[in-house]
């Protein structure tokens, strides 16, 4: 006993170094414990103690506390609970605390701690390490670090709710502290003992950062215990999930469905913050967000315009469209203009061009829009996205095309290699296309061919790529040659200087027969190998896939990206025979795949065959 004893004392003086000047207050030393830890030793109080806890504890101003350092019989106990009494006026009564530890009472009630820190029960040391820093002494200092260290020698026989108070104290307090680890280290050991919900929420939002092993164990408790969570620490967990980026689809559904058997309904923060942490980690849960968007509704007015915005960007991100809500984001925004920034608006524009939703007020909504836009310096990516938004909707103006198209900016952009540069300029290619054959009075400037030529190398070492290629991409390009014929024939994998890419192009006589497709012009191309022009009554066929993403999550409308794509290819000149993912995947014989994509080219051709006829009959 004494050889531990000894040995404990030498490693305290070893981490506590003397400061070099005339220290602020007595350090705290540390004394050999007189009777060991826990409830069951300590000392047993007498009638003086028992005052003089009550009066720390109905102490109405530090004064109070510190006039209790003069009364005699002040143990080590009451005088840390005396300090945590003084941190915790001091911050209700917003109170100098360079004043407080400036009075010598203050420095009494130090060293009575300083004299038996041993002897100082768990919960007041655990308070008492919470409110030194809360008074402005150093967390470096010795006072603090004695405490930590006798905290750390009681780890151990720390109960669990005093570790989580100890894990969330030190992770909030934004330095490395020594004691940290250690108090991770045994939460990830004792997890298991975890039984109240709050705890868990507590740790997953505040601690959980810091200790992958411990988020780990927390995410398998929050799945034993999501049944229990009401709808804010339902909140709380999924936007700690969000934040760390921690994507567990099992606790995830869980959550989900827990939420949806919650009767009442939904408080708005918890709305607005599950849209947020849902649209983050790419969550998509069709009964949730259908009653995120019924109950957001309502509450829409009372929203801020950044709150609006975000919800709109969020829907958008999920590809959720509800029309009523958006429809109610529209009159918001006409309602509000003045109060709405125009990176707000933008934000909402660019939402309703992914979802491609078009307003019922349209006409007076993307009236307002060109007015706010007018004359406004924005940034080059977001400058691009709102035009290539334009384009989308169907509403781009001369003015937005020109300053986009110019040589000035599109050089700007072409020379920036970042991602986002690299997906800005696939949009100006859109945009480009627009310019070209959607805009008739549209004079220039348009992008030069060799920049579309470039694209166009991208395009193909992108398509070229097969470890990338999805599972409708790799089915596509093997029954293909079955259903179109050879490559002397179809030209695969085409990217057009549009900025579109399509699977499989082919040129039909007028009996239907295939063409040799490398023998004529192709001015969707930035060089063409042949030079011969179509034979009358001959059309070129698109095969286009659309693949999961490009539809909208509650149905199989396509979302803004395709239509814009269905849009210009028809324009172009071409047929489109359209594969989508969820008609193809389900043909699993190589035979039916190609049957199935000769009966769309059939009836793509019977389309425009019934789309002439009538031309004719109405001329």
């Amino acid at each position: 006993m004494a050889a531990h004893l000894v040995r404990r004392c030498c490693r305290r003086l070893l981490l506590l170094p003397a400061p070099a000047g005339p220290p602020a207050g007595p350090a705290l030393r540390t004394c050999p414990p007189r009777w060991a830890e826990g409830p069951q030793a300590r000392p047993r109080d007498n009638g003086a103690e028992q005052q003089l806890r009550e009066l720390i504890r109905a102490a109405a101003s530090p004064q109070e506390l510190l006039q209790v350092s003069r009364g005699p019989g002040l143990s080590s106990n009451l005088a840390a609970l005396a300090i945590t009494r003084l941190a915790r006026l001091a911050r209700e009564q917003r109170l100098n605390s360079e004043g407080i530890r400036g009075d010598p009472r203050f420095q009494q009630l130090l060293s009575a701690v300083d004299a038996q820190i041993s002897q100082v029960w768990n919960t007041p040391l655990v308070q008492l390490l919470r409110s030194l820093p809360a008074l402005g002494l150093a967390q470096g200092g010795p006072q603090v670090r004695s405490v930590e260290q006798e905290v750390l020698w009681r780890l151990r026989r720390l109960p669990l709710r005093q570790l989580v108070h100890l894990a969330e104290h030190l992770a909030g307090q934004g330095h490395e502290s020594l004691l940290l680890p250690e108090v991770l280290r045994k939460l990830e050991l004792r997890w298991t003992e975890l039984d109240g919900t709050r705890t868990v929420v507590t740790l997953m939002a505040k601690v959980g950062h810091l200790s992958p092993t411990l988020m780990e164990r927390l995410e398998d408790k929050a799945l034993e215990l999501a049944e229990q969570f009401d709808p804010d620490e339902l909140r709380r967990v999924t936007l700690a999930l969000a934040l760390q980026q921690r994507r567990c689809v099992p606790l995830l559904r869980a959550l989900s469905y827990h939420l949806l058997q919650k009767p009442a309904e939904l408080p708005l923060p918890v709305i607005t913050d599950l849209l947020f942490a849902y649209s983050k980690l790419n969550f998509q849960q069709p009964q949730v967000l259908h009653r995120l968007s019924l109950e957001l509704q309502p509450h829409l007015g009372s929203l801020s315009p950044a709150q609006v915005s975000r919800c709109a960007r969020s829907f958008a991100s999920l590809r959720w469209l509800s029309r009523p809500l958006a429809e109610a984001m529209a009159q918001y925004c006409l309602e509000n203009t003045q109060n709405l920034s125009v990176t707000q608006l933008c934000g909402i524009l660019i939402s309703f061009a992914r979802l491609n939703f078009q307003p019922s007020s349209s006409e007076e909504f993307f009236s307002m829009v060109h007015e706010r836009l007018q004359g406004q310096e924005l940034d080059m990516h977001l400058l691009t996205d709102v035009v290539w938004s334009l384009c989308v909707l169907q509403q781009p103006r001369p003015p937005h095309l020109r300053q986009v198209l110019s040589p000035e900016f599109h050089t700007r952009l072409r020379g920036d290699p970042s991602p986002r540069a690299q997906s800005s300029w696939l949009k100006l290619l859109h945009i480009n296309a627009t310019a070209r054959l959607e805009a008739p009075g549209y004079q220039g400037p348009f992008l030069p061919p060799e920049a579309l030529e470039g694209d166009k190398d991208k395009s193909k070492d992108r398509d070229k790529d097969k470890d990338k290629a999805t599972p409708l991409q790799r089915g596509l390009r093997e029954a293909l040659p079955g259903a179109l014929g050879g490559h002397e024939l179809v030209r695969y994998n085409v990217s057009t200087v549009y900025g579109w890419d399509i699977d499989a192009e082919v040129v039909l006589d007028s009996d239907n027969k295939a063409l040799p497709v490398r023998d004529f012009s192709a001015p969707h191309l930035s060089h063409s190998e042949g030079t011969k022009p179509l034979p009358p009554g001959a059309r070129r066929v698109a095969v286009l896939r659309w693949e999961l993403p490009q539809f909208s999550s509650r149905g199989r409308e396509l979302l803004g990206w395709g239509s814009m794509a269905r849009r210009h290819l028809r324009a172009a000149g071409f047929l489109l025979a359209e594969v989508p993912h969820y008609e193809f995947l389900e043909l699993k014989l190589e035979r039916q795949r190609v049957a199935y994509l000769k009966d769309k080219v059939a009836k793509a051709l019977a389309s425009d065959t019934a789309g002439d006829t009538a031309t004719d009959t109405a001329t």
